[in-house]
């Protein structure tokens, strides 16, 4: 998608869209014949707004192309996920408001148990209590090394953002997270010249690291992955001419919708209904919201079929709040697909819905990747959806004479 071509064709208006992306949306069946997690869900209020919208399904990134969650929001945001790479570690950063600059590097990082052998027994440190993270960043913050600044800071559970900051800092490197349990962690290397000089203070972080946690348990050992600097990239505002909000509860997603330019709405709460309360309270501020579900991907990738169902539940009977609000565009997707046959993220298409007074509804009152499949948007691609969104919203001018 030109992002310069809509940009020149966008009209304002006193319009809202609304877009909700329940993380990890598409599945499969368990069995041959079966129900995915969305068709299975008991989902009355999605089926009708369904029976009112044009239905499809997205490919984030290309078709058999598995995408991360950075990836596939920039995609459902417009922005082509090719030409606009960011690293995870940005985004972790930027989603607990950490400040980055032109000379930093950041990396994800995960706290983890080994054995005494230095092997992997958990890559989550059984997901270690948000409390026990505070104190144990509190610890790594002690670690000096010359020629650098480290700072640690806390996300939620076992995981907190790392940034290293410093001169001549290359991103160009791999990670020591071996994404599997049984082997020991990776060293960092350099892909390229430029890097050198991160790798060895990343090693020399993660060494000392080990040291200060050796007697700690469940969390002894530090993982990282992601490394990247802070990228260039339009900004919502200039894009689409909307005043942008995102609703998110954690950090990585807070930082894509922030790197994106979207004000970042502090949620009183840490539940989806919480996160509905946030929208009505800031209904009247913006005109293009954000809201993000993690969930729905946490039970994907824990092969949790039944879970996933119940969260999509838990959406479906939270939509009722939303159309009190009369938004005038509604889109209901996801970033990639999380089956929880398959405990990961898929290359499978995602089902989408595109609600407005102005879509060729496709008539059908039902929401699954088998009915979005025969949907009047057909397979598309995620950038799309916001110029289709935008149109609806009435903020897209006549091309031509």
């Amino acid at each position: 998608m030109d992002l310069k071509f809509y940009q020149d064709l966008v009209v304002p208006a006193q319009t809202k869209i609304v877009m909700i992306i329940m993380d990890g949306l598409g599945g499969l069946p368990l069995e041959a014949g079966g129900k995915t997690e969305l068709e299975t869900a008991f989902t009355p209020n999605l089926d009708a707004l369904a029976k009112h919208s044009a239905l499809g399904l997205t490919v984030p990134v290309g078709l058999g192309t598995t995408p991360g969650s950075g990836p596939g929001h920039l995609a459902i945001f417009g922005y082509d996920p090719i030409q606009y790479q960011i690293g995870r570690g940005a985004m972790e950063a930027l989603g607990v408001d950490f400040d980055m600059g032109p000379n930093d590097v950041a990396a994800r990082g995960n706290f983890c148990t080994v054995n005494s052998k230095g092997v992997l027994l958990d890559r989550r440190a059984g997901r270690l209590p948000t409390e026990e993270s505070n104190k144990l960043a509190e610890l790594l913050r002690t670690i000096t090394i010359d020629g650098a600044e480290f700072f640690i800071e806390p996300v939620k559970e076992h995981r907190f953002a790392f940034v290293m900051r410093g001169s001549g800092l290359g991103d160009d490197l791999t990670e020591t997270d071996p994404l599997t349990n049984g082997v020991p962690p990776l060293p960092v290397r350099a892909l390229n010249q430029n890097s050198l000089r991160s790798a060895e203070l990343a090693n020399q972080f993660v060494w000392q690291a080990g040291k200060l946690l050796a007697n700690k348990q469940p969390a002894n050992m530090i993982l990282l992955r992601g490394f990247a600097r802070f990228p260039v990239i339009p900004m919502y505002q200039q894009l689409f001419g909307l005043n942008p909000a995102a609703i998110a509860l954690n950090g990585m997603y807070r930082g894509v919708a922030r790197m994106v330019g979207m004000t970042v709405l502090d949620v009183d709460g840490n539940t989806l209904a919480d996160e509905f309360a946030t929208l009505e309270k800031h209904w009247g501020q913006f005109d293009f919201f954000y809201i993000h579900v993690k969930k729905t991907d946490t039970c994907g990738e824990n092969g949790d079929f039944e879970g996933k169902v119940r969260v999509i539940e838990e959406v479906d009977a939270l939509i009722p709040r939303l159309m009190a609000l009369n938004p005038d565009v509604v889109i209901v997707g996801g970033d990639h697909s999380s089956p929880s046959l398959l405990k990961a993220h898929s290359w499978h298409p995602v089902p989408v819905l595109v609600y407005s007074p102005f879509v060729r509804a496709d008539g059908v009152a039902e929401f699954g990747e088998r009915v979005c499949e025969h949907g009047s948007l057909g397979l598309v691609p995620a950038t799309h959806i916001m110029p289709i969104a935008m149109a609806n919203a009435l903020r897209i001018t006549k091309y031509g004479a």
